[in-house]
């Protein structure tokens, strides 16, 4: 007469449990219907944590951001870096046939064939106009890319023969060019150098919104204006040393020699016992 009974008090009690069980879970699958996925992340995956979607270079908002001019002393490890300049004076130019070209594709050729990995600092300007060798950039896991501002307008008064953009302008011409980067995927980061590398308080302060570590180096090529290649070769492998930034320029109509110095410059390099590789590998991400 008690086994029925038994038999079905343990029938009733699992029957609520399996309820409670399904009432546990059902709330956070709801939650997880109703939440927009993280970007880049499925609705049936984790969000991805902050630290894996960190570009190099991402630093606090609302502060002046930090400038480097070099890497740590220590090891073998130097970066080059490239800027790719474009101003409203060089669109005109390569418009009138006066320049043929400001994207040097030999340098590309030979940091892909000798596989060096590089950083490249484009302005918004310049991908604009060479959006199939930006792709290139990016398409390549040993690059990373950069911010150089959109139009490489001075952010200071007299940077060199640089027109002056408006400190009111500075924020969104930044801003901007990450935009304009963005879509072209591949190793981005939050690396930004000043066109001519000329900045003060002020337009450090106009860029504290943007999260963002400025670049300037401590090894200047002087590429830019060469009327020889050696004299680069020179200046580079004269001054570089362990934690080295070196600037470069991959705008072949006014920095035609810079192709030529390349090989010689990677010979030194290894010569004195010097790895370049990416700014995120030389900073630390």
């Amino acid at each position: 007469m008690f086994a029925p009974r038994i038999a079905v008090y343990l029938s009733l009690a699992a029957l609520c449990l399996g309820l409670s069980a399904c009432a546990g879970k059902e709330p956070a699958h709801s939650a997880a219907q109703g939440a927009a996925p993280a970007p880049g992340a499925s609705s049936s995956s984790a969000a991805p944590s902050p630290s894996a979607t960190r570009q190099p270079g991402t630093a606090a908002t609302g502060v002046k951001p930090e400038v480097v001019k070099h890497g740590p002393r220590t090891g073998n490890k130097v970066a080059l870096t490239f800027d790719a300049d474009m101003t409203d004076f060089m669109q005109k130019q390569l418009a009138e046939g006066k320049i043929a070209s400001y994207a040097n594709l030999k340098i590309l050729d030979l940091l892909e064939k000798e596989k060096i990995p590089t950083t490249f600092f484009l302005t918004g300007q310049w991908v604009e106009q060479y959006p199939d060798v930006t792709r290139r950039i990016t398409g390549n896991p040993i690059f990373e890319v950069a911010n150089h501002s959109y139009e490489h307008m001075g952010f200071v008064p007299k940077c060199y023969t640089l027109p002056q953009l408006s400190p009111q302008l500075m924020t969104t011409d930044v801003s901007r060019t990450f935009d304009v980067i963005k879509p072209y995927g591949g190793r981005q980061t939050r690396y930004f150098r000043f066109p001519g590398g000329c900045y003060d308080q002020a337009a450090l302060q106009a860029l504290a919104p943007l999260g963002l570590t400025v670049i300037e180096w401590d090894v200047v090529s002087g590429d830019p204006f060469a009327t020889a290649y050696k004299p680069i070769v020179n200046a580079v492998l004269s001054t570089v040393q362990a934690g080295s930034i070196v600037v470069l320029h991959i705008t072949e109509g006014n920095a035609q020699y810079t192709d030529e110095a390349m090989p010689e410059i990677l010979a030194g390099l290894k010569q004195k016992g010097l790895q370049p590789v990416t700014l995120s590998e030389l900073l630390g991400g």
